[in-house]
């Protein structure tokens, strides 16, 4: 018999049980509509007891019917043939059917660690693994791996060449893949760590850090959801290019609780795109910045009144520069608040004026409450407070730095003449154009520096209320899960997650880490990153210190992955003699994977680079069937995006540092020779080289850019 005929008799297999799992998800999602439904209709009955009773019913049925509907591409993905003769089928969630046995395990649950932790050295009882790929509901290939021939019986088929290696031939979609029905044993470990302490993933380009980050979260929100759901879990990535990149993977796992934000964009009210260069990132991102922040948030109001002038009962009351900034300094020690103080400088002022009241003897002066009524009734002097001792917003005193005798007087002593002079004007475009990445970090910390004003606490609205003197009788079920829901209802500026995710941690700055920390502060981690593509230019110790200082005393959970998926063995080649230039003993991750295509290196002059740039994009949308990443110099993005401007959407235009994380079957790398300049841009040369899966041309007006080691 042919190996096609054996092919299509297995497809035939699993076809068949493929058509039953679609077949029971149907009655599921009939089952489900109807509850809806007959949710809905409670609401006849007229009582408010029916209506509490619908609102519940609704709800669940309405989120298991969600649950059901959503676009599950490969539902069933796996197959384990065991040593006892059972066969687990594992997919994206679990089903069962009308008699409670497993038609599908789902892959988070014990029953389906075998998949991806069998090996042949070790198969855990697993005789053949299959993975089974599909379209929709139609089977349409299989790969096997037998891990255990001994105890095969004589009738088991095996097809194929390996299930790993087929999937990675796949082209790319404009959205991050989840990698499920592909997970290998290594990054299996990382994922099932345990949930408490921090979780470390370190490894080269391609090695699937960011995928066994995001299938961590799914797995613990299916481990321990009452935890996970209810805290929430907080995915932070290095740009908003990266969000968007990776925002579908979750949701085609089946979760779709999560928080995905970009370091730009933790700040509500914030989405910073814009990125300082590298030396003054560093400066921004150094913790000595908390110091000079400090500073300016006890400075006075920049034109603000420097005295104050009351005709009181025909008398007189002055108080000039001198004694307002002491009345300042005294109400505002070095520690304190300045929103969370207003009213003691308020109480200080009083308390000046009626000394000085008293002391001219004013006819008629009558006790201090009542002076103070009197003086706050009046328009003159509650315009003179609200403009000495505003409210104060983060952005408003960061604005101050744009002004230059006021930054040289708060980084005086706290940062170095030459890197005073080199922050002077990074502000300059605050007000214009919002704030730099970095930026951001300096507005949560002001935040935390100035405090806010008291407000009263919000009351939490009681689901069982009924009305006046009512309330409904209800469960202890009912209300844990109404505190669930009421949990999952999270404020703007949330900072109670259970878990916390942070990606390409190699770039968090000093200053990054106290905004993610303040975040988690109760919560687990999982850490990834890669150490050789860090485009952190400032202290390394200053940086492992605030890391630290953020994870706590928390239990630290190791894992290295060791091997390249993504890039082709030639591709990565060059990353490698990029990257051994100024890490000569760095242990790389190895390329499983060869296509044969050589990397290409073009040399143009100026005038012919945009031409050149285009033609090559056009080529590569001829040679692969997914993304093209054109990667730029970060300050010539939007010229360079006009020379492909037209191209269909597969041609994606991104800065070396947009690209951190990010994967295209074909990469157009524009001036490498730009990147060369120092250890920094090597490390991001290095990013740059190592996106693409299958062709990688280099494009620019310099012949010999690779860097000597």
């Amino acid at each position: 018999m042919s190996d096609a005929t054996v092919l299509q008799q297995e497809i035939a297999v699993e076809q068949e049980h493929v058509d039953r799992v679609y077949s029971r998800l149907a009655e599921l999602r009939r089952d489900a509509s109807r509850a809806e439904k007959e949710g809905y209709q409670l609401a006849g009955v007229g009582n408010f007891g029916a209506l509490v009773e619908r609102d519940a019913m609704v709800f669940h049925a309405a989120r298991r019917r969600h649950a059901l509907d959503t676009e599950y591409e490969g539902l069933v993905f796996g197959r384990l043939d065991l040593k006892t003769g059972a066969t687990h089928y594992v997919g994206r969630m679990g089903i069962r059917d009308d008699s409670s046995q497993p038609l599908v395990v789902d892959w988070r649950a014990p029953a389906a660690a075998a998949f991806y932790r069998a090996t042949a050295a070790e198969p855990l009882g697993v005789v053949r693994r299959r993975m089974i790929q599909s379209s929709r509901e139609r089977v349409t290939g299989i790969e096997d791996d037998l891990l255990d021939p001994d105890a095969a019986p004589a009738d088991m088929r095996v097809v194929g060449d390996g299930a790993l290696l087929a999937s990675l031939s796949k082209a790319t979609g404009r959205g991050m893949r989840d990698i499920v029905a592909t997970i290998q044993r290594e990054q299996d470990d990382a994922i099932r760590s345990p949930a408490s302490g921090v979780t470390i993933v370190t490894g080269g380009p391609g090695t699937g850090k960011t995928a066994v980050a995001l299938h961590r979260a799914a797995y613990l929100l299916y481990s321990d959801r009452n935890r996970f759901a209810g805290g929430g879990i907080l995915v932070v990535g290095p740009s908003g290019v990266f969000v968007e990149y990776i925002a579908t993977v979750l949701p085609s796992l089946g979760e779709d609780t999560a928080t995905l934000r970009s370091l730009g964009t933790l700040v509500p009210g914030f989405g910073a795109t814009r990125v300082d260069p590298s030396d003054i990132a560093a400066i921004k991102g150094s913790l000595r910045m908390r110091r000079v922040l400090e500073r300016a948030s006890h400075d006075a109001v920049p034109d603000g009144p420097t005295e104050l002038r009351l005709l009181y009962r025909g008398t007189l009351l002055r108080l000039g520069k001198d004694e307002l900034d002491k009345i300042r300094r005294s109400a505002l020690p070095r520690g304190a608040r300045r929103n969370e103080v207003r009213g003691v400088g308020f109480d200080r002022l009083f308390d000046a004026l009626w000394a000085q009241a008293r002391q001219h003897k004013v006819s008629g002066l009558p006790e201090k409450r009542e002076f103070e009524s009197e003086l706050a009734d009046r328009g003159d002097f509650r315009d003179f407070l609200r403009a000495w001792w505003p409210r104060f917003t983060p952005m408003r005193v960061l604005r101050w730095l744009a002004v230059a005798p006021r930054l040289k007087a708060y980084a005086n002593g706290v940062l170095s003449r030459e890197e005073i002079a080199r922050l002077q004007g990074s502000f300059d475009a605050l007000a214009a154009e919002g704030p730099t990445i970095a930026d951001v970090a300096l507005l949560d910390e002001l935040d935390e520096i100035l405090g806010r004003p008291r407000q009263a606490a919000k009351k939490t609205k009681n689901p069982f209320h009924v009305r006046d003197g009512i309330q409904e009788v209800s469960t202890y079920a009912d209300r844990q899960a109404a505190q669930r829901a009421q949990q999952v209802q999270r404020d703007e500026d949330y900072r109670e997650y259970a878990h916390v995710v942070v990606d390409e941690s190699q770039d968090v700055s000093p200053m990054q880490w106290r905004m993610i920390g303040r975040r988690g502060s109760y919560a687990s981690w999982t850490i990834v990153g890669d150490p050789a593509q860090t485009a952190w230019a400032g202290d390394p110790a200053e940086l492992d210190r605030a890391r630290d200082r953020a994870l706590g005393s928390r239990k630290r959970n190791s894992f290295a992955l060791t091997t390249n998926y993504r890039n082709s063995s030639e591709i990565f080649a060059v990353a490698a003699e990029v990257i051994r230039a100024i890490m000569p003993d760095l242990p790389l991750p190895r390329a499983v994977r060869s296509t044969g295509v050589d990397p290409v290196d073009l040399v143009a002059g100026a005038a012919a680079l945009p031409d050149l740039v285009r033609e090559v994009a056009e080529k590569q949308l001829a040679d692969v069937d997914g993304t093209i990443g054109v990667i730029t110099p970060v300050p010539r993005r939007d010229e360079m995006a006009g020379w492909v401007a037209g191209l269909p959407e597969r041609v994606q235009v991104v800065t070396a540092l947009e690209a951190k994380g990010m994967e295209y079957d074909a990469v157009v790398l524009v001036e490498p020779s730009s990147l060369t300049g120092d250890a920094a841009g090597i490390r991001t040369l290095y990013v740059a080289l190592s996106r693409a899966t299958q062709r990688l041309t280099t494009v620019g007006t310099v012949a010999d850019w690779l860097p000597k080691g």
